[in-house]
Formats: C-alpha cells, structure tokens, sequence
C-alpha cells in the first residue's frame, strides 16, 4: 500500500511540474507570422503551411563579419563550416542531415550566420531537427583537427572568388567606402586570418555568439503549431541563458568627405566600371526610396543606366543594387565593357545619370513602375513559405523580422519626392566610391541618418491581411497520378494539368515547343539562340519596356525562348499571362536595335569567359568526350569558334531560324497549382492550337561515343582557384536494368555531400570547397554519363587527382557495405520524393514525361527497383559500367605559379 501511495504522489508531483514548466510566450503576429520567446531568450517564428508536404527549420545566428574583430576577418565564416562537423551526440552533421534525405546549407553574411534543412513533414523529423539544431547551438565540436582540415577548404572557397576580378574589385570598394566599419571587410575574410586564426579565439567566437539569446529559430511548413511549441520547448529550453552580456559594437562610419578611387589591375578580358554610395540601415524609414531610386536607375531594360550606356552601345551591360543592412549600407552600380572599349566614355555617362538627377528629375512613371516590381518581389515572397524563411532571416538580422512587413508597407506609400531627395541626398561625388579619382575644390558631404529606434517604429504595428493557404497535398507518385488532367488539344499539343490548392494561389507552368531536325538545325546554333533570345525584346504590340511592365502589372514570372515558356503567376492572372505569352512567341518585332544590344552582350559574355578555368575545362571535356562533327546541333565549339560565329550571325539568320522553323505542332503543356483545369486547356487551345510549325519535328538524338582516356592540363594564368573536369561515357537508357543500382551507386560514390569521395576530398583533407561525382542517363537513347568535378588551389592538384582516383578504384575493388547501401537507398529514395514536393520540380518533370510518354507509375516502379537493391548488385553495376581506365580528365588552373 505505501508503495501505491509513493507512485500516486510522484506521478501528482510530475503532473504539477508539467503544467507549470515553462512555455514559449506569444510576442507578436502578423499576417501568418508569429513571435514567440523562451525564458532563455530564444526567438522562435512560426510560418504554419499546411500547403505544402514540408518543413523547413532555419536557425539564425546574429553574427556576422560585422562583429569579426583584429585578425579574425573570415571566423564568422570559418566557424559556420566548423558546425557541420558534429558533436558529441552527432558525430558528422552531415551524415545524419543526408540520412534523413534533407535539403540543408548555411550562409554567412554581414550581420548573421544561418543553418537550414528541409524535409519531410512529419513529427518525428521535425522533433529530430530541432534536436540537432539545439545539440549543435552549444555543443560542437570546434575542434583542432576539424579546423585544420575546414580551413583548406575555406581557403579555396576564398581562391575560387579570387578568380572573379569583379568580385575582386567589389571587394576593394568595400574597403574604401568603409575605412572603419566591418562593412569594408569581405565576408569570406582575409587568407592570413583564415590561415592562422588560432583554435581557441574560434572556441571563443562560438561560444560568445551561439547563444539561445543571440539566436532566431524559424519554422516553416506542414506542423502542428503547439507541439511544435512543445518540442522547441524541450530541445531549446533546457540550454541556460548566458551569463555573459553580448559584446556591444560601437563603430560608426564617419561622413565621407571627398570623392575615393580604386584601380585593380590583374587577368581578365573586359573592362569594368563600378560605382558605389553609401546610404542608410535598411530599417530607416527612407530606405525604400532608396530601393526604388537602385530600380529606377538599374534596371533592365527600362532604367536610366541601360538607355544611357548599353542602347547607346558604351557598355554590353549594366546593374545596379542595394544593399539592405543593419547599419548603414550601400548602393552599387557599375557597367561592363566589351574587349578593347574605352573606359572614359563609360565612366562619363555613368557619372552623368547617377549624379546629374537635379537636371533630370525622377518622374513618377518611373517610380510607379520600379515600386511595382519590387512589391510583386514581396509578394511573391509571402506566397512561398520556404522564400519567406529566408527573406524573414535577413530581416532578422536588419534587426527585426517585422521589418519586412513595415518595409512593404513603407514602400506603397513612396513617393516620388521621396525617391528624387534620396538621390540628391546620396548620389553626390563627396560620398562617391570609383574607379577614377577627380579631384574637387568644394566638399558636398552626404550626412547618414543613424539606425533608428525599432521599438518606436514597431509599436502597435499589425500588418496587413494574412496570405491564403494551400492543402495538404500527398506527393506520391500514385496520387499525383491519380489527380492529373490529361488532355490533347488542337494541332497535337499535349497538356498534363495538376489543380491543387496552393499557398496564395499560385501557379507553375510550362510549355514546350517541339521544332527542326538535325539537317535544318545545321550550323544555325548561334542564330537559333539569338531567335529565342530576341521574344522577349519586344513584341509587334509592345515594345521591350512595356512587354516587361505588362507581365509586372500581372506579377508573372516568366522565361520564354523558342523552345517554349515557364510561368509562374497567381491564379487569377493565369489566362491573361499566357494570352501575353502567345503575343510573345506568336508576334516577335524582331527589332534591329534590340539584336544589336543582344550581340553585343552575348560577345562580352563570351569573351569573358576566354580565361575562366571552368569554362575552359567543360569545353574541353566536352569536345572529348562527345565529338560531335561541326555544325551538328550537339557540336561544342571552342571560346574562339563561338566568338566568331557570334560575329557573323546577322539579324536576317536569326529571324529565318524562327519563321521557318519555330511552331507549336506537338507541343506540350503542364501545369501544377491553383487554376480550373478545362479553362486551362481550352485557352491553350485557343491560343496555340492554330500555331502550326513550318516543317516537321523530327528529334534529334544523342549519340554514344566510345571515346579514349585523355588527361589534359590547360593554362589560365593568374587564376588563384583551378579546375578539375572528369567523365566517361556509359551505353546505357534510364529503363536498363542496371539504371537503378548505378544511379545509387554514384550517389554513395559523389552524388552526396557524405559520399566518399567529398568525405575523402573535402571533409577529411580539406582539398576543395566543392567535389562531386554525377550520373544521368537519357530516357530515349543509349547515352549515359559519369562526370566528376573538383575545384581546388593549383598546388593541390595531384592530391586531389590522386585522392579522386583511389576513392573510386577502392569503391570498385572493395564495394560498398551493407550499412551503405542501406542508407543511401533511403537517403536517395527521401531525396525523390522531397523533390515532387516541389511544384517547379513537378512542373518540369510533368513536360517530361509528356514527351518521352510516361506516367508517374515510371517513379513507382522504379523507385520500388531502388528500394529492393542489394550491395551485390549495386557493387556489380558499378564495376560492369565505369572503368578509371577510361577516365577523361581536364585540369584547367595556373599551374606555373
């Protein structure tokens, strides 16, 4: 009896300690959005998604390069690479995000670093995420070893930006327009801190900063609101608040008082132009003038810089940006040259539309079409739960989540004073960064308001009306079968309809033009291209400038060549986006100015490209590998043959690829979101049913090649990161019967960050920031690929090479485990099936499988193949199939120096 007596009392005792622990208080909501807050300090953001079959948790850390201090440039960086190597719990984070078939990354940026992975809604993923989200906030390892090894690799992440001279140059500015302020530091830090930072200042960093108190957990997707409270709850708020108080950073950048110069001399093949100001924190209240000023005066084509320079024929291209920050930040402009431009006239007309708005005021078409754009970018954002993580993270580190809801509405109500003042306030010589120093006799300062005060600006805010929901969609492949509309409308063309109820009602579409064969489609590939490339450039109806402004006002996302078009609208703009789609493919103007410009930009771009390493070595891989006469369709033609083709190719060649071949007999269709199917179909229809092609359609198929081992070595000086390109060609459909076992067996070799070559290359020696192994096989013809790819420092090239080779030569002497096989087939079968969550994803698979004639009842069959492969027939694949013998392998670097 008194033992009866005990458990009841323990159990009264444990009932009592249960309701009165601790629970996340309710700070703020706004439009689907809400706040919580743990006694330990931890912020914690809900985005409830019932719409989709996911949930993303994403942890933000608010650290950044702007809190680095005297030889730590880079450890923000540094030490979020040092978090994937695991804890005492976990001993690879890796492995175990890959194990559970997630989509994960981190980032470091100026003000924050964050950790994300999506996955599978289901309570026991979501309670295992947060649980190594919690382990991994306090207890990582940061060891010597790991630090040893992750610095290699951040190192050549650091070289591979040192390839980019306007990166380079973007950085140099930096330094200039912030002398003091860590904004002038580039995030990836400097190659002597990222070298010799010592392990216990990285363990102190880590310490001081990953803190429930300095942190912002959001959660995104399929759940249950209060258990995942509950669960957050228990991960997070067991870790005590800190004792130590967060260091307080006090640098401000003084006024700048005269105009700042930079010249960067170093490889490279065109001329760069590039200005920068400084401006306020992105959460002043004038900061969206300042976003819609970078718009009017950056984009493309109806800005003021793209008139000035690229129409005017000075530059091949232009941009212009903001950057949104804590502190005070920055707008950047620039333009590129082609070879052999001179630079003054640039730079002159540069100078004369950014600096000269007193004589040439911003109107208020101008205004009201960048306001568009940018407020179609926000609400774009709301209507996906997983872009709207990200966007909520940044803000988080401006210094609020909400600020993206004031800043939406802020910006409805600029005006254009409001934009004409920020230029004349900002753009002024006196708080000028370029690439010219002229002197001035009278200084003109731009005075920085300071950040504001958040708590003034935010009291009371509520936000606006709350985004609709989707449905809990099944993303298997039996149901997606079973809820498509199939239909075959006028003139052959093929739709593939899946209505869903969608977050805001959005939608994916494609659609695919089938045209030529292989005698017509001879030697025209560079005049094909510029066919698809000049729809867009203006229609018979609209201009370049108003076609885009047309598709703004829909707030249509679209991409149209002449092999087809992908749109992405909300329902309701749906029929009218694709009526204007038709008027782009149907009714092209084709005008000679807008080909000019094209030709241009499309001979920079290629002569940019002259001393890339990458390029370079796909080239060359490529004209091995698949070699393709002259003037076939699949031919690669040298850097040099493309130049050259780009220079010959007129107007009237463009124009005779697509009047005598483009057309839309055979076309397919798909589309995936909220929309009424047969309305769908009957535009289609009407649309492109009578839209017949000049001549038939006849595919023209990839060819297997029984090609040789080659290992190449090419020069391309002055480059800090080389290149490594590899592959075999494989006889081989996707329907053989060994597809299955070696499509996972690439997976365990490269196909994941845990597979053994990148736990080989980067994880354990520290070789390469990026290396991994490919496998595609064609669905009609018997040509399949291998592909490897490494990036690397010049000097580590026969470490990584031979690391390469013996991870494979062991894989096909050795074989993959049992335990292997086991977890890679679930990680690659989880991995398929979060993919199919994904409505783009789906889109395009959907126009797939219109063409090559499949339903989804291919993934259930082959997905149940993977599902019951043995190690036995995963090792035989790999051995019948890849040979190291006839490995090609390119290696494009510096490799004098």
């Amino acid at each position: 009896m008194d033992a009866i007596k005990r458990l009841a009392a323990a159990a009264l005792l444990l009932s009592v300690a249960l309701a009165c622990a601790a629970t996340p208080q309710r700070v703020a909501s706004i439009e689907g959005v809400t706040e919580y807050r743990l006694d330990n300090g931890l912020k914690v953001v809900t985005i409830p998604d019932p719409g989709v079959d996911t949930i993303a948790v994403h942890i933000v850390y608010l650290v950044g390069s702007r809190h680095e201090g005297y030889g730590e440039k880079g450890m923000a960086h540094l030490l979020e690479h040092m978090l994937f190597k695991g804890t005492a719990r976990i001993p690879s984070v890796k492995d175990e995000l890959t194990r559970h078939g997630a989509r994960w990354n981190g980032s470091t940026s100026n003000d924050r670093t964050n950790y994300f992975e999506t996955f599978s809604a289901s309570d026991e993923n979501l309670d295992w995420a947060l649980a190594l989200e919690a382990d991994r906030m306090v207890n990582s390892r940061v060891s010597a070893s790991d630090l040893a090894s992750e610095m290699t690799v951040v190192r050549n992440e650091f070289e591979m930006g040192e390839n980019s001279p306007g990166g380079v140059l973007f950085q140099r500015m930096q330094q200039l327009a912030f002398p003091w302020h860590n904004y002038g530091n580039p995030i990836i830090g400097q190659r002597a801190d990222i070298e010799r930072v010592p392990i216990d200042k990285l363990q102190a960093f880590y310490r001081t900063w990953y803190q429930p108190d300095n942190a912002v957990l959001i959660v995104a997707g399929h759940f249950d609101e209060p258990r995942a409270l509950e669960r957050i709850e228990r991960h997070f708020g067991a870790i005590p608040r800190p004792k130590r108080a967060l260091p307080e950073l006090y640098t401000a950048e003084p006024t700048q008082d005269g105009e700042r110069d930079v010249t960067l001399r170093r490889a490279g093949d065109n001329p760069l132009i590039a200005l920068m100001y400084r401006v306020p924190a992105g959460s002043h209240p004038e900061y969206p003038a300042v976003d819609v000023l970078a718009q009017v005066l950056g984009d493309v084509p109806a800005g003021r810089l793209h008139r000035a320079l690229v129409q005017k024929g000075l530059a091949s291209s232009i941009w212009g940006a903001e950057r949104q920050l804590h502190d005070p930040g920055y707008m950047y402009f620039g333009a590129q040259l082609a070879k052999g431009a001179a630079v003054a006239p640039a730079r002159d007309a540069l100078l004369a539309v950014l600096e000269n708005l007193s004589a040439e005021p911003i109107t208020s078409e101008e205004v009201e079409r960048a306001r568009t754009r940018l407020l179609n970018e926000v609400e774009r954002v709301q209507l996906e739960s997983g872009q709207l993580v990200s966007v909520l993270s940044e803000y988080a580190a401006i210094g609020d989540w909400r600020l993206f809801f004031l800043y939406r509405d802020r910006l409805r109500k600029v005006s254009v004073a409001d934009v004409q003042q920020a230029g004349l306030r900002y753009l002024k010589a006196a708080n000028r960064v370029l690439g010219v120093f002229v002197p001035t006799d009278k200084a003109d300062r731009a005075e920085i308001p300071p950040t504001p005060d958040l708590e003034a600006a935010l009291e009371g805010y509520q936000g606006g009306d709350r985004v609709r929901l989707g449905e809990a969609f099944d993303p298997s492949p039996k149901n997606i079968e079973s809820r498509l509309v199939r239909r075959t409308v006028a003139n052959g063309i093929r739709l593939a309809l899946l209505p869903k109820q969608t977050r805001g009602g959005r939608v994916v579409a494609n659609l695919t033009l089938h045209w030529g064969d292989e005698s017509r489609l001879m030697n025209r590939e560079v005049a094909c291209d510029f066919a698809g490339s000049m729809l867009m450039r203006g229609t018979k109806r609209h201009p370049r400038a108003e076609l885009k402004e047309a598709f703004d006002k829909l707030n249509a996302s679209v991409s149209i060549g002449a092999e087809g078009a992908s749109v992405e609208v909300r329902s309701e703009n749906l029929l009218a986006t694709l009526r204007l789609v038709a008027e782009v493919l149907r009714e092209p103007a084709f005008p000679p100015a807008e080909f000019e410009e094209l030709k241009r930009s499309a001979l920079t771009g290629t002569q940019a490209q002259l001393s890339d390493p990458g390029t370079n070595a796909e080239v060359h891989l490529a004209r091995h590998l698949q070699p393709y006469p002259p003037g076939h369709r699949n031919y690669t033609p040298t850097l040099q043959e493309r130049i050259e083709w780009i220079r010959k190719t007129s107007l009237a060649d463009a124009t005779a690829c697509y009047r005598e071949l483009v057309g839309a007999s055979g076309a397919d269709f798909a589309a995936v979101g909220e929309f009424d199917a047969e309305a769908v179909a009957r535009e289609i229809n009407q649309l492109f049913g009578a839209w017949k092609s000049p001549s038939p359609f006849k595919r023209v198929p990839t060819r297997y090649f029984e090609r040789p081992a080659l290992e190449d070595q090419l020069l391309t000086p002055d480059k800090a990161n080389a290149v490594l390109r590899g592959g075999q060609n494989v006889r081989m459909r996707d329907d053989h019967p060994d597809f299955p076992a070696l499509l996972l067996a690439n997976y365990l070799l490269g196909g994941s960050i845990s597979g053994r070559v990148p736990a080989r290359v980067r994880e354990k020696e520290g070789l390469s920031y990026s290396v991994y192994t490919s496998f595609s096989a064609s669905s009609l013809d018997e040509a399949a690929s291998f592909r490897v790819s490494s990036i690397y420092a010049p000097e580590n090239r026969a470490r990584v090479e031979a690391a390469i080779r013996e991870e494979l030569a062991q894989a096909l002497r050795d074989g993959f485990s049992d335990s292997e096989v086991e977890r890679g087939r679930k990680a690659l079968l989880e991995a398929r099936r979060l993919a199919r969550t994904q409505d783009r994803a789906l889109a395009g698979r959907l126009s797939n499988y219109i063409f090559v004639g499949r339903t989804f009842a291919w993934d259930i069959a082959l997905e149940s193949r993977i599902g019951a492969l043995t190690p036995a027939q995963v090792n035989a694949a790999l051995r019948k199939h890849i040979d190291p013998a006839k490995l090609a392998v390119v290696a494009a670097g510096d490799f004098k120096k």
